[in-house]
């Protein structure tokens, strides 16, 4: 696996492939990675000859200077994961590398964001487009993976590609998921032990709404009953809970015929926020 710094190295990295007729695959990941990180890799793999994972906390995405400083920063143990499932370049830049000055562009993505982590972490979406233009202009891939945890995201970026009529495709792999249902997360790495017992909650309340909405229980209820359920556990501290369309995001007040719908939540737990989905077939 080799190992790139530079944007220019990067560049010239994928242009060589491309030109010996291989199909790139990139896996942008913030790293402190996890299963759910390397089934992105695999996936990439099955489906690519040459396998780029970037390892970049961003620091435009974040909308709160402590979460930037304690999110978890492994790269050693990240990259002695990622050469076993076939990774073949790991792209670590610096932060001045790639933002060698202040950006000033600034997406608007209307409606697609003004819910759930939009509302809730303004500017964050303006963050995620901007790394991941660039991203995807140095690589340059055929392909890019992304994990349906972050379901808002991977909205956000297929309007991103095909706004900006980039050339690849966007592959959204599974939610992976601990034994006890918590969805895996780099920031799990943070909670402490009593946090840690109670956040598999999150992944509960989901799957009773989720229940819920399949006998046709009306969102407004849904809301309620999950609410409720969240509320029963003084540890967590939820944000937002929406039951929304799987494609446009924005909230239902009752289901249309072949609609998937999506079900969303973010909370607090000892200060560590935590995001989880579930998404019910029309």
């Amino acid at each position: 696996m080799q190992i790139l710094t530079t944007a220019a190295g990067l560049q010239a990295y994928t242009e060589r492939a491309r030109q010996t007729g291989k199909r790139v695959g990139l896996v942008p990941t913030m790293g402190a990675l996890h299963a759910g990180h390397l089934q992105l890799v695999r996936a990439a793999r099955a489906d690519c000859d040459e396998v780029i994972a970037s390892l970049f906390v961003n620091p435009t995405q974040f909308n709160s200077a402590e979460d930037f400083r304690l999110y978890p920063r492994l790269p050693e143990a990240d990259a002695a994961l990622l050469a076993p499932v076939g990774c073949t370049a790991l792209f670590v830049p610096s932060v001045d590398e790639i933002y060698p000055r202040p950006t000033v562009l600034r997406f608007d993505f209307g409606a697609l964001e003004q819910v759930m982590e939009g509302a809730h972490r303004p500017g964050h979406f303006n963050g995620v487009a901007t790394v991941v233009s660039k991203l995807f202009h140095l690589a340059r891939p055929h392909r890019a993976y992304f994990g349906q945890k972050d379901w808002q995201q991977v909205a956000v970026i297929r309007q991103l590609v095909a706004d900006l009529s980039f050339d690849l495709e966007i592959v959204a792999c599974p939610t992976i998921r601990e034994a006890d249902g918590l969805a895996m997360s780099s920031r799990n790495l943070r909670l402490d032990a009593e946090a840690r017992a109670v956040a598999p909650l999150l992944h509960r309340v989901l799957v009773a709404a989720a229940a819920e909405v399949r006998q046709g229980i009306l969102p407004a209820q849904v809301r309620a009953s999950a609410a409720s359920a969240l509320a029963s556990e003084p540890l967590v501290t939820p944000e937002y809970f929406e039951v929304a369309d799987a494609q446009t995001l924005q909230p239902l007040s009752e289901y249309a015929a072949g609609r998937d719908v999506v079900l969303c939540l973010a909370a607090h737990l000892g200060g560590v926020r935590l995001i989880d989905n579930v998404v019910v077939a029309a």
